[in-house]
């Protein structure tokens, strides 16, 4: 590996941040960090224990978001969203 190519590497680190969703108010902060090439695993059961058509909401408006930045976004489980930015995309099966 060329140094050239170690170099680019190192400035395009990617960070993973876990967080739990406790309202909608926290949307844009979500978004945020996903635009700043950060991987987003997102506990909803917080805000789906308070308002499930809330949660509705949120998920929408993340997915519609994922796909706009050519970003993927996925469930986990039962109580977990991963939401990755552009050019990580996640491994379905088939």
């Amino acid at each position: 590996m060329s140094q050239g190519t170690l170099e680019e590497k190192i400035k395009e680190v990617i960070y993973l941040k876990a967080i739990s969703l406790k309202s909608l108010e926290e949307l844009p902060s979500i978004k945020e960090d996903v635009s700043k090439n950060m991987i987003i695993i997102l506990r909803i059961t917080p805000l789906a224990r308070k308002d499930v058509v809330e949660l509705k909401k949120a998920v929408e408006e993340l997915y519609e978001f994922s796909v706009s930045i050519g970003g993927d976004i996925a469930r986990l489980g039962e109580e977990r969203i991963v939401i990755t930015p552009p050019g990580v995309k996640i491994w379905r099966s088939s």
